[in-house]
């Protein structure tokens, strides 16, 4: 019996530490004093989410981004619409990429013509 109320001590102690002392960072628990301190503009602040539906560059199908497929290439993220899609755009992202800014010039001549 002293066995395990010396365990569950330790085991309360260690969670109040965790939850509330220099643990919380971990949990997620930020310390509020640190994120008041901090300048409105900093970088840390900005936070990209993404846009709820994208094209496929290589198929063209419009995709759901929070369950498509992506990979980034020079420093965009590109959604696809399987797996295949997205191993076919990582053998040769420039020939879909071409590809893409192609079918976008010629909508624009369309669209002012």
């Amino acid at each position: 019996m002293e066995t395990i109320l010396y365990f569950l001590f330790w085991a309360g102690l260690i969670f109040i530490m965790m939850r509330f002392g220099c643990g919380a960072h971990v949990m997620g628990h930020g310390n509020p004093a640190t994120t008041r301190d901090r300048p409105s503009g900093s970088k840390t602040d900005v936070r990209w989410t993404a846009p709820e539906t994208d094209t496929d560059p290589v198929c063209g199908i419009s995709v759901q981004t929070r369950n498509a497929k992506s990979a980034v290439h020079d420093g965009h993220v590109y959604y696809f619409c399987s797996r295949e899609c997205r191993e076919r755009f990582e053998a040769a992202p420039d020939s879909y990429l071409a590809k893409a800014d192609g079918a976008m010039t010629d909508m624009r001549e369309q669209a002012h013509g």
